[in-house]
């Protein structure tokens, strides 16, 4: 698979936002610009990324800092997952 130059990949967003918080996936433009334009105050990744639970699907916003990962799930209800392992 070949990346556009300057492309923030999965590894990337792994390795430099290590800090993840789930949220079920995003409905209605009001919701969305209100969740994203939150996240854009603290530490956020570039892009979030989508995962699938069972028949739940999630959308994933990962953060540089440990405390703006918590604020963020605190304010929108989301679910903090576990850092990934190297």
């Amino acid at each position: 698979m070949t990346r556009r130059k300057g492309e923030v990949g999965r590894a990337d967003i792994m390795r430099k936002w290590p800090h993840h918080v789930a949220l079920t996936r995003l409905r209605g433009i009001v919701n969305d610009e209100a969740v994203r334009g939150f996240a854009d105050t603290l530490s956020v990744a570039p892009r979030p990324y989508h995962l699938r639970r069972g028949d739940a699907d999630f959308v994933v916003f990962c953060f540089g800092k440990q405390e703006d990962a918590q604020a963020f799930a605190e304010r929108f209800g989301g679910e903090r997952l576990p850092m990934p392992q190297r």
